[in-house]
């Protein structure tokens, strides 16, 4: 990347390649960037691809260059640096380890449900991994201090177990289908307090918000609320047909006596299976909301509708910003 010529591209290499007004075009978008293989890509080639896409910005590339090189690019760089800070996200934290993360996880959880200790243990597994990817993929325009982070992580990790293990203890007369659905609702009371411990400061201090064309308007409580809203709900939905549908499936397929017989498998077949969930549903739950998310300006906070109007009159219907994942 050394030797650059200026160059008329064909193409903005920050538009999108798929219509992100429509949910396919949505989901498209997603499988590209939280595609597993690209966890597999080394550090050096992840820092050339930002190298690559920060110079077609500045209307640089090297000589040669075919337009699926750069597009290649752009997808290393979404994959694995922050929309917002730009800077290079943990591993752990990035929506393309979802897959290979959440499916050994998830596997495990829905495995390991019958004694109090594995719960425990499998649930706090289960909202450390929660706490970075939450972290990972906040509005970085928001710092969030290490005490708050603290704070969030046991809120979370408290709310997961007590759902866990009360529900546990209850389902212990309940038919079997039942007890397997609770690391689901402990999973889901998690993220409804997680997510929004871990957001904390966009809710107090707000967001960042832009007109269509990113000049910067303000900061806003109410959008930091409506991105974490759907962030939760989306979170929610990316667990959800795993872990219902597939115990069902467990519990059926544990009849026969071939799978007696195999008792030791069980685990690693409800982790591939975890995998196949997951593969579709973390891109079709990242795409159920717009990445860009919109806000009507007669639904902001008083006093920054009033100075947005004093502005810019009535030219600014709508306020956009970045929700996170």
């Amino acid at each position: 990347y050394a030797k650059m010529a200026t160059v008329t591209l064909s193409f903005n290499i920050d538009s999108p390649r798929w219509d992100q007004s429509t949910f396919v075009g949505r989901l498209k978008h997603f499988l590209n960037i939280t595609d597993p293989r690209t966890v597999l890509v080394p550090e050096e080639e992840l820092d050339q691809a930002k190298a690559l896409v920060e110079s077609c910005r500045a209307g640089l590339v090297p000589p040669g260059s075919s337009q699926e090189q750069l597009l290649y690019a752009k997808k290393l760089y979404d994959s694995a640096f922050h929309p917002d800070s730009g800077e290079k996200m943990n591993l752990i934290g990035r929506m393309s380890f979802q897959v290979p993360g959440g499916m050994a996880i998830t596997g495990c959880m829905l495995q390991f449900y019958r004694t109090v200790p594995a719960v425990v243990f499998w649930q706090w597994v289960n909202q450390s991994f929660n706490a970075f990817v939450n972290y990972t993929n906040r509005n970085a325009a928001s710092p969030i201090s290490l005490r708050q982070i603290g704070v969030a992580y046991v809120t979370a990790t408290s709310a997961a177990l007590a759902t866990a293990v009360g529900l546990n203890l209850y389902t212990k007369r309940a038919p079997p289908l039942l007890a397997r659905w609770v690391p689901f609702a402990a999973v889901a009371a998690a993220n409804c307090v997680n997510i929004p411990m871990m957001r904390q400061q966009e809710i107090i201090n707000g967001i960042t918000v832009t007109d269509e064309n990113n000049n910067e308007l303000g900061h806003s409580r109410r959008a930091a609320v409506k991105g974490i809203a759907q962030v939760v709900l989306s979170r929610i939905t990316m667990a959800a047909p795993g872990m219902i549908i597939l115990p069902i499936i467990m519990e059926r397929l544990e009849k026969f006596t071939f799978m007696q017989r195999i008792r030791v498998l069980h685990a690693p077949l409800q982790v591939l299976l975890c995998g196949g969930f997951l593969l579709f549903m973390v891109p079709a739950a990242c795409a159920l909301f717009p990445q860009r998310c919109s806000l009507a300006l007669a639904d902001l906070e008083v006093e920054l509708r009033d100075s947005i109007m004093a502005k810019h009159g009535d030219q600014v219907p709508y306020v956009y910003f970045n929700k996170g994942l």
